[in-house]
């Protein structure tokens, strides 16, 4: 174990340098994008852990550890241990583990990169890259970001004070009832009419203005503002960095109604939810997200005191929005018509339940309103709205009913062929039952004949769906439907502790390995451990040069008994924990060595075993009994010696 200082020379092969440092540089390099990891560990060193986590987490001193509320789940006693040596953490009621880096990445909700970025200006580290070109990646992006916020700042100042801007201003008071508060909130801004304003008003390269999205060559070569005449809405990625911009033309004005930034170095419109930056602390306070489907509707559900909301940005929900929601809350309230979209919804819907864990659910508002004129006219009914969101498959059924006819047989018959057929496209068996009998009380006819039924239209060849109803499109831009496919990407799950009761000395053992390696490095042998998984923690150790390195590349139940025990304070000595291992292995062996001379019918002597065990019960003589049976056990020591 290179954590065990004052290794003996000459030791077995074991307590060799292992294939770790390779491994974490893998691992690291997933994750970095090119930093240094020698500055990554410079960043993990100068970093007080239990200064930044103590932020978040009211914590206080008990031992060598700090201990506090877990920030990642509702509790009323302190089970979040801090160990500020290692810089480590760990929960004992979920099991919540990591290093600083990781705890900046789960409650600010960002990329490895990101994390290590943040600590490293904490603490006045300048960060290198491992290849000139993640260097340059890395600055490009930095001055394309800095283009961004140049004009981001250019459009909001000119809405705010410029003549040019004022019918914009009389616009978003009379229409919208935004006041100078909202427009500052979400940085809103005025793109002048000018074709070039921007481009010289900047003084940036135009090469930079045009990878940002904010300035393109017409057909003459002449420099031009991609936006002219619109209200802006800045679009900011999670770290509140501008990405984007998506454009309203006033009405009258000529073009589409809504522009948006073409993708690019800094925009994705698949990665990218408007008011995630904003929405993010209230999303994971409530465990709970409003998805919809453009800027005006996320404003109009902060106004109405649900900071919770965002927006895809002109284009369908797709898999990697959800993949990034699901970070945050696993429950997705739809705050648009998710009806229109029909079976392909539908089966995108579940499959994000079921891969995700997510809980979708849809909110009904009256016909003909969207969020963002619910949340002006009554924002008491669009809080009321949110609280009644229902289940996806619910909202589908009742609008499926809702349309039948259900004073004739023939319209009830029809009403329940189509909600039969919505049910039908569930996974979940149980659930189909739940919403059979539903319809069946509403139909007038026996569930278990609606039963037959269902599994009669489930096993007929699909048709096409002849009833779409219109798409919404409010001024909030094109209504949205779910698309794109899975990519199978998936991101790393947090190990948990296995419910399994590992041997006590063991475990006394890694904690003296962890916590005082000097008392046991010369002894601790893998012979000593009975259990596979407190072995092979045993290998992670001798193998790594830190514990945190021994937890990055073990295996997930080896890593999270790592994390657990490196906040558990060893309580015994270790020469007794060294001799109750030493005399447990000996018993074992001598078991088998017996059975198998037994089943050979030889005789074996094994009195020598015998006495260094007897020995380990004398104080004076254990520490050498010890030693002695340890050699003995490994096949490296004789018998009498």
């Amino acid at each position: 174990m290179r954590i065990l200082r004052g290794v003996p020379a000459g030791r077995s092969s074991r307590w060799r340098r292992g294939a770790a440092g390779g491994a974490i540089g893998r691992w690291y390099g997933q994750w970095t994008v090119g930093i240094l990891e020698e500055d990554i560990a410079r960043v993990r060193a100068a970093t007080d852990a239990s200064a930044v986590i103590g932020e978040q987490v009211a914590l206080r001193k008990v031992g060598n550890s700090f201990v506090g509320l877990c920030p990642f789940h509702a509790e009323s006693s302190p089970s979040f241990n801090v160990n500020p040596r290692e810089g480590l953490y760990f929960c004992f009621g979920c099991q919540a583990s990591g290093d600083v880096i990781t705890f900046v990445r789960e409650t600010q909700h960002v990329d490895f990169a990101a994390a290590v970025e943040y600590l490293a200006a904490k603490v006045g580290i300048q960060l290198r890259y491992d290849t000139p070109g993640a260097t340059r990646e890395h600055h490009r992006r930095a001055e394309l970001v800095g283009a961004m916020e140049e004009a981001v700042e250019f459009y909001h100042q000119r809405l705010m004070t410029s003549d040019d801007a004022a019918r914009a201003r009389r616009y978003l008071r009379a229409e919208r009832g935004y006041d100078a508060e909202v427009v500052r909130e979400f940085k809103l801004g005025w793109a002048p009419e000018g074709w070039d304003t921007l481009c010289r008003a900047l003084h940036q390269p135009f090469d930079r203005m045009e990878e940002a999205g904010l300035a393109l060559r017409n057909r003459v070569g002449r420099s031009m503002d991609v936006f002219r005449g619109r209200i802006m809405f800045p679009i900011f990625d999670v770290d509140a960095k501008p990405v984007a911009f998506g454009g309203r033309i006033l009405p009258g004005g000529e073009g589409p109604k809504y522009k948006n930034s073409q993708e690019g170095p800094l925009y994705s419109k698949r990665r990218i939810l408007y008011g995630l930056n904003w929405a993010k602390a209230n999303v994971v306070e409530v465990g709970e997200v409003i998805v919809c489907e453009g800027y005006t509707d996320v404003i109009a559900f902060h106004r109405a005191g649900l900071p919770r909301a965002v927006a895809t940005c002109g284009t369908a929900l797709a898999d990697e929005h959800m993949q990034r929601l699901k970070n945050f809350s696993r429950r997705i309230v739809l705050a648009y018509d998710a009806d229109p979209a029909g079976q392909g919804a539908a089966e995108k819907f579940y499959a994000w339940e079921q891969k995700l864990g997510l809980d979708i659910a849809v909110l009904r508002l009256p016909p003909g309103t969207d969020p963002g004129e619910l949340g002006t006219r009554d924002p008491d009914a669009l809080r009321a709205a949110v609280a009644a969101a229902r289940p996806f498959l619910a909202f589908r059924v009742e609008r499926l009913l809702e349309a039948a006819d259900p004073s004739s047989v023939e319209g009830r018959a029809r009403g329940a062929d189509l909600a039969l057929e919505a049910i039908g496209t569930h996974p979940n068996s149980l659930v189909r039952d739940q919403y059979v009998m539903q319809v069946a009380d509403w139909a007038r006819v026996p569930a278990e004949r609606l039963r037959v039924r269902m599994e009669e239209l489930r096993s007929a060849p699909p048709r096409p769906v002849a009833e779409r109803s219109p798409r919404r499109r409010g001024d909030d831009g094109p209504g949205q439907r779910p698309d794109g496919d899975d990519d199978g990407r998936h991101l790393r799950t947090r190990p948990t502790v296995a419910a399994v009761r590992y041997p006590p000395a063991e475990l006394e053992a890694l904690r003296l390995a962890i916590h005082q390696p000097e008392s046991v490095a010369a002894v601790l042998e893998d012979v000593l451990f009975s259990h596979n998984v407190t072995r092979a923690a045993f290998h992670a150790l001798l193998d790594a040069p830190t514990l945190r390195e021994a937890i990055v590349t073990a295996e997930p139940e080896v890593a999270a008994l790592l994390s657990r025990l490196g906040m558990e304070e060893p309580g015994g000595d270790a020469d007794d924990v060294v001799a109750l291992l030493a005399r447990n292995s000996a018993q074992r062996a001598i078991v088998n060595i017996t059975s198998a001379a037994r089943s050979n019918q030889e005789l074996v002597d094994l009195r020598w075993a015998k006495e260094r065990m007897d020995a380990l019960s004398d104080p004076d003589r254990r520490v050498a009994a010890s030693a002695q049976l340890v050699a003995w056990l490994s096949g490296s020591g004789e018998e009498g010696s």
